[in-house]
């Protein structure tokens, strides 16, 4: 396919308004000539910074040079693009009224084509460069450009397309962000060695580039690395500066109130015991300090106060007395920031964290002000904690979440490989904003490197929450792989990718070997070991065929795009499966009964621990010339599950257990989206999410506004064979949500038989909890005996909204499915 006719799908695919009406056709470059750009001379530096970026790609891929003119005045001479705030000089003298739509707003931007120029103007400074941004995003330039290597295809001819009435965006959530997370092992080293040496941290070079990597993502806000690897933020001079610079607003996590990054920065000897209880004062004069340098630049303060990190309150006090204390702390905070920044406390924005036993204090009744934000967390493994009542929703201060893509902490870390499943995130997220979540986003990335897809697509739901529906998750990804590798191959990447996140959701590979941390413990046996090892066959296939996929697809990308399609695809496709190759191989070794086959399967599981070694040395010191050195571990915190393997594994299961296990050819499976009748209540009705769960196809009640059925329930209603009587076990499996009151409820009834009630909510990290996000599944056994063969009637009912149906599996009883060994 030639360049201009690749250049011709990307740049109609892209623009989302196809289907809205007629386009016009702006000519950026053609054979003979490149535009000229005007942005008003008046225009603050990151305008200007966004526009001469902007210029410099389009000259990359056209070939042609792009002038840029500062000026402050229209004339009907100049003929191409003109840039600027709404209420600059040079856009305000232009031929389009553009203060009707962006005056008093936030972040806004228009885009409007009229006698053959192009005019891009926004209602503040970010919301001008997301314009700039938007317009290289629609001509194949990836945000991604830096950050992963992805070269636009180059082209004589840009053209962008453009409704005829413009295009008009403004954000769905205010602010948008990301928090920089365990940063140990990847970002930390390679600042510090390889791209910021004179800092020897991470520093306002790296910052800088992270920054820009916001804008492109149309993002606003950063909670910045906080490790004991990390001196803190404000410590490092230049990083204020920096975020100052390119309009960042500067946040702190849970664990660091009032912008204070306790790991680096709360010296036992000068100031005490970081206590309220017993040293009030000088925790008071800790945080005075740090409001006291904030007077210029945009932050968001976080209120309360846990431990030193990740930890409790310190002080030996009961639940009532942390309440009562932390009701002083935010007073005690409040006066601190309306006393020194000399604003009222509505115009200061203020956050609140429940997370981990915090949310504890504030269900047993602790009082947040109203004008601040109440900001609901996840379990850590994508499952949000918490959801906003109906009060909550009307507070002042509104509401947001607090996300993860990579987690250090118990039951097992996944800080290696990104492979949160898209349709998870756009649920969880969804179901958020659907509840009143709409003031702040933030999402935990660990080192940004290779979560660089998830980051966009949460994003990307932050900016616009209907960009994407049920139905379009996948053609999201779509989009994405059409971007940054063109549309040859986009569909089959695409594809790669989702069967990755899929399998992955099954089990992470950081959770191959059952093992688990604080307290670690050795790996066991995969969960997909059996005695006749069906199932493990069926995923060493799938994975297999993911990795031949990669590596035939990388013969047809361009030489300028191997590295970005190592880094985003190869890298994680190919060690996702030889992590699992490596279990596999091994759970093989350790049930075979023959030395010679024994000998065999531990070879090729050695052989997968050797790859991974060799793409990790690839990525360090090969790709980009060297650019990325340091940034990616493959064992974090060198837990078991990186270990090379040996033979050997721990708690390896009994001939009966092997039995229990041994139901593949026993068991019947459904998916949820198989259903023969689908009974709505109210205004609430079944659909299906494309691209969430194993099945691909989950289940769950839209809208996802939070409802409790009282007296009639919604069901699902399913028919299946069973090939003779007896004895039976109904797995049903859903997707471990939470509810605010841990009361989840499903009811199974089979063949009419009265209903039975199960409970699937787990409170806090108990056992089962830890279970359920290993393996991303809540599951519930429900005994019944099929007098007659033949076809049978299922039916379950949900009790509120957020339950999500996943899959049913049947089960002769003698072989239930999850009656797997203690671990």
């Amino acid at each position: 396919m030639s360049s201009l006719k690749l250049k011709k799908l990307i740049y109609t695919f892209f623009v989302p308004v196809l289907l809205c009406g007629c386009l016009n056709t702006f000519i950026i470059t053609n054979k003979s000539s490149g535009v000229n750009i005007y942005v008003d001379a008046e225009s603050d530096k990151l305008i200007k910074w966004a526009a001469n970026d902007l210029a410099e790609d389009l000259e990359y891929i056209s070939g042609k040079k792009i002038t840029i003119n500062y000026i402050d005045h229209f004339n009907n001479k100049l003929k191409g693009i003109f840039i600027g705030k709404f209420d600059n000089k040079l856009i305000q003298s232009c031929p389009v009224n553009l203060e009707n739509k962006l005056e008093k707003q936030w972040e806004k931007f228009v885009i409007v084509e009229k006698d053959n120029n192009l005019y891009i103007s926004g209602s503040d400074i970010r919301g001008t460069v997301y314009a700039i941004f938007e317009i290289a995003e629609k001509t194949g330039i990836s945000p991604w450009k830096w950050w992963a290597d992805v070269k636009p295809e180059k082209s004589e001819r840009i053209a962008f397309k453009i409704p005829q009435e413009g295009i008009e965006r403004n954000p769905s959530v205010k602010y948008r962000g990301i928090f920089i997370n365990d940063e140990d092992w990847g970002l930390q080293p390679w600042a510090a060695k390889t791209f910021e040496p004179e800092i020897n941290d991470i520093g306002p070079k790296t910052y800088e580039k992270v920054f820009q990597l916001l804008l492109r993502l149309k993002a606003n806000t950063l909670w910045p690395a906080m490790h004991s690897c990390t001196k803190g933020f404000f410590n490092i001079p230049g990083n204020k500066e920096i975020a100052q610079k390119y309009h960042i607003m500067i946040g702190t996590s849970h664990a660091e109130p009032m912008l204070r990054n306790n790991v680096d920065e709360w010296d036992r000897e000068k100031y005490g015991e970081y206590n309220y209880f017993s040293n009030q004062e000088k925790v008071k004069h800790y945080w005075q300090e740090r409001i006291s340098e904030i007077k210029d630049g945009e932050y968001m303060i976080t209120l309360g106060m846990r431990g030193i990190h990740d930890s409790g309150m310190e002080g030996n006090a009961s639940q009532k007395e942390k309440i009562k204390m932390l009701d002083t702390i935010f007073k005690d905070q409040r006066e601190i920031l309306t006393s020194t920044l000399k604003q009222p406390l509505s115009h200061i924005p203020q956050l609140f964290i429940p997370y981990k036993e915090v949310l504890e204090l504030y269900n047993e009744g602790l009082n947040v002000p109203d004008d601040i934000t109440l900001m609901w967390t996840d379990d850590n493994y994508g499952y949000i904690r918490r959801l906003s009542n109906d009060s909550e929703q009307q507070r002042k201060g509104g509401v947001g979440i607090y996300y993860h893509l990579s987690y250090w902490g118990r039951p097992h870390d996944y800080l290696w490989l990104s492979t949160t499943q898209p349709g998870l995130i756009w649920y969880e997220i969804s179901r958020a904003y659907q509840n009143g979540a709409k003031k702040i986003w933030i999402v935990n990335v660990g080192d940004i490197k290779p979560a660089e897809y998830n980051i966009e697509f949460f994003l990307d739901l932050g900016w616009n929450i209907n960009h994407t529906d049920e139905n379009c998750i996948k053609k999201h990804l779509f989009n994405y792989c059409t971007r940054d590798f063109g549309i040859e191959k986009a569909q089959e990447i695409a594809d790669i990718l989702n069967e990755y996140y899929r399998l992955a959701f099954l089990r992470k590979p950081e959770f191959m070997g059952w093992s688990r941390t604080e307290p670690t413990t050795l790996t066991q046996l995969s969960q997909f070991a059996s005695s006749d090892n069906d199932e493990l066959q069926r995923r060493i296939y799938a994975y297999t065929k993911l990795y031949e996929q990669v590596e035939s697809i990388k013969e047809y990308i361009p030489k300028e795009k191997k590295d970005a399609y190592f880094q985003l695809i190869e890298y994680p496709v190919k060690c996702a499966a030889l992590m699992n190759f490596k279990f596999l191989w091994t759970d093989l070794s350790v049930l075979s009964e023959d030395k010679n086959e024994k000998e065999k399967f531990i070879q090729k599981a050695k052989q997968s621990y050797k790859e991974i070694e060799e793409l990790t040395h690839s990525y360090n010191n090969e790709i980009s010339e060297g650019k990325w050195k340091g940034i990616m571990s493959m064992a974090p915190r060198q837990l078991p599950v990186f270990y090379i393997p040996d033979g050997h594994l721990y708690n390896v299961l009994s001939n009966s257990d092997k039995e229990i296990l041994a139901v593949n050819s026993k068991l019947r499976a459904i998916q949820a989206n198989e259903y023969k009748v689908a009974k709505g209540m109210e205004h609430f009705n079944w659909k299906v999410i494309n691209g969430l769960g194993y099945s691909n196809s989950a289940v769950t009640l839209f809208p996802f506004k939070s409802h409790l059925f009282t007296e009639e329930k919604p069901f699902l209603e399913y028919e299946f064979q069973i090939d003779s009587p007896g004895n039976y076990i109904l797995e049903i499996r859903c997707l471990p949500t939470h509810s605010n009151n841990f009361d989840f409820k499903i009811d199974v009834s089979v063949n009419n038989e009265a209903p039975k009630t199960y409970d699937i909510n787990t409170i806090g990290r108990s056992e089962t909890w830890k279970e359920n996000v290993l393996r991303n599944s809540t599951v519930i056994s429900h005994k019944v005996l099929f007098s007659k063969s033949g076809k049978q009637k299922l039916r379950v009912y949900a009790n509120q909204t957020g339950i999500v149906l996943d899959q049913i599996a049947i089960v002769p009883e003698k072989y239930n499915f999850y009656e797997i060994p203690d671990h």
